[in-house]
């Protein structure tokens, strides 16, 4: 009985299997390490877990009042195209910062053309004022008909 059980442990520990053993004694030290060792479980940790300090919930209200101000620039955008006092979230002036950063992306491009990281990002913009003046037209003709003709888009 004692080979099948030292073939047994070599399995478990996924070690080359043993020669068989002269002795019964020897075989007896060897199940012994086997089972030592599997007795102890590592503790498994994330790697860094230790030194990330823990946010507070105070701390993310902090950083949510202390919001950066927009730039002249796109305040100027957001003033000219939103629907009333305060809007900063309409589709109307979302597609208008949109189309400025379209308009910024593609001056970048004509002087960089070998740069395909900013043409990429630029697909990616393009794709989200499309959808808004999809949602747009699906909601309001009326006022995707308005905001494609001030910003000179069409389909």
């Amino acid at each position: 009985m004692a080979p099948f059980s030292i073939l047994m442990a070599t399995k478990t520990t996924k070690k080359p299997a043993a020669t068989k053993p002269s002795s019964a004694k020897a075989s007896a030290g060897k199940e012994k390490k086997v089972t030592t060792s599997k007795s102890k479980p590592e503790k498994k940790t994330a790697k860094g877990t230790a030194d990330k300090p823990v946010k507070t919930k105070g701390a993310a209200k902090k950083a949510e009042a202390e919001a950066p101000v927009p730039s002249e620039e796109k305040q100027e955008v957001i003033s000219q195209y939103q629907v009333k006092e305060g809007d900063t979230g309409s589709p109307e002036v979302q597609v208008a910062l949109l189309t400025k950063r379209v308009e910024k992306l593609v001056l970048h491009l004509k002087g960089n053309p070998a740069d395909n990281h900013s043409r990429r990002g630029l697909l990616g913009i393009v794709s989200k004022r499309r959808r808004l003046l999809n949602y747009l037209e699906k909601k309001d003709v009326k006022r995707y008909k308005g905001i494609a003709q001030k910003l000179g888009l069409g389909k």
